[in-house]
């Protein structure tokens, strides 16, 4: 990562940042009006929604993603004062309160006028980029049917290959090797994780050129995949096999969704004679519900019935080199928008990727507008 000198040059054009995530129940109450607006227009029988909620209802009705993504602004705020960036941080969710909305409504009522957006999403797709493009359009339509002068708003890039995303996960799989026992650790498979989605969705992510054969999507999750394996292996001195596997598939039986599952790959490694795996859960910022349940609880009970030993490394959340990267991404993009040249901080032969999104990227399956990109009719 390259140095940042103190203090740090002015992020304008920009006047403040908004962490997008996608917000979570906060009690039993909660639960099912939040699966609600979630799966809002998907027509998903309520029976199903209850059966969801059950995995909130076995954490009390409460998701962690809210107080993970509290301690990330807490943490986004105090570094960019430490280092002299006067840029200030609001917070807003999709699906929960604090409602981007909400959020927006009142950064305009601050004066903010041009708007950077990290989305807890470090890849492209269409639930992960585009969607939330969609809803920053969707609450600015809000804002203009209510009179009110519409702030611009720019997201910063895919981060999934940025050094301060990668190091915390390195040094998190290390540590869950270390915790294995003697006999098994020099064996042990690696297992990145992250969220399935629809094959077509997968292929179809990403700017068009590059549509296909799981698209961006996947190339950027096995770029990540290979870049921590590659390190683990300089620090233990142990090459170790490894495969991009996948979690949280939600869709219809007939429609192919991304594959192999985490429990069927775990059933793959013991019938394969593997002697113990660490699940790295790399398509995840922080260790939300989907983490917390198909992985820690899951995954879990699937690895204990095989007799197969497992460990699950931690997510990025607030850790202060996350942090340190997202003041880089602002610096960056505001370089960028200055007209100069900067040099991106990304590992890997991927590089650092688009600073907008193109037109025709990660495209729904019914045209929808979408702000911060080429494509944007708030630009």
């Amino acid at each position: 990562m390259r140095s940042i000198v103190n203090p740090t040059p002015s992020p304008r054009p920009y006047d403040a940042l908004l962490l997008l995530s996608f917000g979570g129940p906060e009690g039993p109450d909660d639960v099912i009006p939040f699966l609600e607006n979630v799966t809002r227009g998907r027509d998903i029988p309520r029976e199903r929604l209850m059966e969801v909620g059950e995995h909130y209802f076995l954490h009390g009705g409460v998701s962690p993603i809210n107080d993970q993504n509290r301690e990330l602004l807490d943490a986004l705020r105090k570094d960019f004062a430490d280092h002299g960036l006067d840029l200030p941080v609001y917070w807003g969710n999709r699906n929960w309160a604090p409602y981007l909305t909400d959020t927006l409504r009142e950064m305009v009522a601050d004066g903010r006028r041009r708007i950077l957006v990290l989305a807890t999403s470090a890849y492209a797709s269409y639930s992960g980029c585009r969607q939330y493009r969609e809803n920053l359009a969707d609450s600015l339509a809000v804002l203009q049917a209510e009179g009110l002068d519409l702030p611009e708003v720019a997201k910063l890039r895919h981060y999934f290959n940025h050094e301060g995303f990668l190091e915390p996960m390195i040094e998190s799989v290390v540590r869950s090797l270390a915790d294995l026992p003697d006999d098994v650790r020099d064996g042990a498979h690696l297992a990145f994780s992250t969220h399935s989605i629809p094959v077509a969705s997968a292929d179809t992510s990403g700017p068009v050129e590059g549509h296909g054969d799981g698209g961006a999507y996947v190339r950027q999750h096995l770029e990540t995949a290979g870049l921590i394996t590659d390190a683990v292996r300089r620090r233990t001195g142990v090459d170790r096999p490894w495969r991009l596997v996948y979690q949280s598939r939600s869709g219809a039986p007939h429609i192919p969704w991304l594959e192999p599952d985490i429990c069927d790959h775990l059933e793959t490694l013991h019938e394969s004679g593997a002697p113990a795996v660490v699940i790295a859960p790399i398509g995840f910022v922080s260790d939300h519900m989907e983490v917390l349940y198909d992985l820690d609880t899951e995954a879990r009970a699937k690895a204990d019935e095989l007799g197969l030993p497992m460990r699950r490394s931690a997510t990025v959340g607030a850790d202060p080199r996350f942090v340190a990267a997202v003041r880089d991404l602002v610096l960056e993009r505001a370089a960028f928008e200055r007209g100069e040249r900067p040099t991106p901080c990304a590992l890997g032969s991927l590089g650092a990727g688009h600073d907008v999104c193109p037109v025709g990227c990660c495209p729904a399956r019914a045209p929808r507008p979408a702000a911060a990109g080429a494509d944007s009719p708030y630009r």
